[in-house]
């Protein structure tokens, strides 16, 4: 420890015997650098803050209503595209500093000089930004923090509309195809309905095997009932041909067939009623009409036949099992007639048997479509009532409010270079260069200081020391060497004084 006292004693007084050697390499320094400074052209930053308010009242009351955008994001997308060459060629335009450019190549330099000394910067709540840009040129650097300005805030509030209006126009043109698309989903769905009458699922509330089944359960009734009236007609035909028609008194054969006309009168309003539910291609309604014609011919025939009432006519017995006979004829035929229908409607079932799952499946697929392009297109309904009234919203109202806190003014003060940092570095510098040179002298040309460094550069031992006496004028020029030491070093400093004085007052004014 004692060694490094005595090492760093003999490196101080090494400096301190070179006291010229640091003040006239500090003054060569700091003369240079001042020279070098005050020669370092003035740059003028002009500054903007602008605030991007986007708590609009309306929003929450039309939310759900309208569409909303994220507008926070947009914001920040367009704040970080903001210094784009786009952007960057539109602000030399508006700034004249493109009518400074002759050729491409200085267009070019323009555009570098913008992009590199133009900023834009958030603060750490994200709506406020603050626009900046530094040049040589005070004037100009507020021309151009004002078009950026201006460019950012058209973009804020033309960006949104145009995006509005875009998403009207695709709403639109696809409301239109999807309208032709419904359309013809229905048209299809429409002709397929009418191809396929009688074999689509569920058609009057039945299915194909439904259809199957009913119509086996109508013919075991229609044969049942077939087997029952052919019964009846060979049980009349076996009793007449037993019965003498003979036997019979006047009044009776002056009869004039009520029998006849009331069964006539019963199968007209039955035939009425099947008209209010069928076709007169129906089974029954054929089958009926068969028989009433059928009785109206036996009703006209027997009229023909009847003797006069004079004379002796037939028995009532006959005459009643006769019309029964007719009535019972007429009936197994309506019913035969019936059964063939029934078989026929039946065979022609049976042979659709293997276009019903085709006609099925290309029925689902065209409800399945219709259903598809019906719910787009009430949802593309939706949407475009909803871009509408979005549309409204941003024309009438300011969703994003852009509020200028400070707007950009011409600087009077430059700043850079910061020249009384600058000047204090340069002098602190010099001061340093000087000590440096001394130091670096003293290890070139070491001096002897003590007992220890001769003993160390002779390898002798030390026999006595001689004392140097100074006589009065050697003090009287070393008194005075201090003196002008102190005013080199002093002049320095006034002048590092002055030099911050004056810049200090300047940015004070």
């Amino acid at each position: 420890m004692h060694d490094l006292l005595d090492q760093l004693s003999g490196y101080f007084s090494d400096i301190r015997s070179r006291p010229w050697h640091v003040i006239l390499t500090a003054w060569c320094v700091a003369c240079i650098g001042w020279i070098g400074m005050l020669n370092i052209p003035d740059r003028y930053q002009a500054a903007a803050r602008v605030y991007v308010d986007s708590q609009s009242l309306l929003r929450p009351l039309l939310s759900g209503i309208t569409v909303q955008p994220n507008i926070n994001e947009q914001v920040t997308i367009m704040a970080n595209t903001l210094i784009s060459r786009p952007n960057l060629e539109k602000v030399a335009r508006m700034t004249d500093m493109d009518l400074l450019a002759k050729t491409p190549a200085q267009m070019e330099r323009v555009i570098a000089d913008l992009n590199k000394n133009l900023t834009l910067k958030s603060t750490g709540y994200g709506d406020l930004y603050t626009i900046a840009y530094e040049n040589r040129n005070p004037t100009l650097a507020r021309k151009v923090v004002q078009a950026l300005l201006t460019i950012f805030v058209e973009n804020g509030l033309g960006n949104n509309r145009k995006d509005i209006t875009s998403s009207q126009k695709f709403i639109e043109e696809q409301l239109k195809d999807y309208e032709i698309k419904l359309e013809t989903a229905e048209n299809d769905l429409k002709n397929f309905k009418i191809k396929n009458a009688g074999l689509m699922p569920g058609e009057m509330g039945q299915d194909y095997f439904s259809k199957i089944s009913d119509m086996q359960d109508q013919m075991r009734q229609t044969e049942m009932e077939l087997h029952e009236a052919e019964n009846r007609r060979d049980s009349y035909k076996r009793q007449l041909s037993g019965e003498d028609p003979t036997l019979l008194t006047d009044a009776i054969s002056s009869s004039n067939t009520p029998e006849i006309d009331a069964r006539i009168e019963s199968l007209k309003k039955n035939l009425d009623t099947l008209r209010l539910k069928y076709t007169d291609q129906y089974p029954d309604i054929v089958a009926t009409k068969n028989l009433i014609n059928e009785l109206e011919a036996s009703k006209k025939k027997e009229s023909k036949s009847r003797k006069p009432l004079s004379g002796s006519g037939p028995s009532t017995l006959y005459q009643q099992l006769n019309v029964s006979l007719v009535e019972a004829t007429a009936q197994a035929e309506a019913l035969k007639g019936k059964l063939d229908a029934y078989h026929s409607q039946y065979a022609q079932l049976r042979g659709q048997a293997n276009r019903i799952p085709e006609v099925e499946s290309e029925y689902a697929q065209l409800t399945r479509n219709y259903d598809i392009y019906k719910k787009n297109y009430e949802t593309l309904l939706s949407r475009g009532e909803s871009a509408k009234l979005s549309g409204e919203m941003q024309n009438k109202t300011d969703i994003v409010d852009f509020k200028v806190i400070d707007p950009p003014r011409v600087p009077l003060t430059p700043s850079f270079p910061n020249r009384p940092l600058l000047a204090s570095i340069i002098l602190l510098g010099a001061l340093v260069c000087g000590l440096a040179l001394a130091f670096l002298i003293g290890q070139l040309k070491p001096l002897v200081r003590s007992k220890k460094s001769i003993e160390a550069i002779t390898d002798f031992p030390l026999l006595g020391i001689i004392t140097l006496i100074e006589n009065a004028q050697s003090r009287t020029l070393k008194h005075r060497s201090r003196i002008f030491q102190g005013i080199s070093l002093g002049g320095l400093f006034v002048v590092y004084a002055g030099i911050m004085t004056k810049y200090l007052m300047s940015a004070a004014q």
